[in-house]
């Protein structure tokens, strides 16, 4: 093989290469832009439903629906300083391996024994 047929060789596979990576760049946009069109269209159905009960005679407006909060109760503490709450709540996160803001603690309370004062 010659130096020329060598050249040839790695430019075609130089072309090749990228025109690969322009058609898969290609793919990408049109890929983008149907899911865009969809999210657009699914955005505009929504909104389509909303606009409807205003043509409906005239009714006291629903009041928007609030999120629920995720927990209900706050935390409870009974006899425990929260600088103590907070120990325990992270030695319990640590001998569970679970992460402190995936655990909900409820209350926390101090049991006295009889040895103590």
């Amino acid at each position: 093989m010659s130096f020329g047929d060598a050249c040839l060789y790695s430019v075609t596979g130089l072309l090749v290469v990228f025109f690969a990576l322009f058609l898969l760049m290609c793919i990408i946009k049109v890929m983008t832009a149907v899911g865009d069109a969809r999210e657009k269209k699914l955005a505009m159905a929504a909104a389509a439903p909303a606009a409807a009960p205003a043509e409906a005679p005239a009714a006291e407006p629903a009041e928007p629906v609030k999120a629920a909060p995720k927990y209900k109760r706050e935390l409870m503490l009974y006899d425990t300083d929260p600088r103590d709450a907070a120990m325990i709540m992270a030695i319990v996160a640590d001998a569970t391996q679970i992460p402190l803001n995936e655990l909900q603690f409820l209350s926390i309370k101090e049991i006295k024994g009889d040895n103590q004062e």
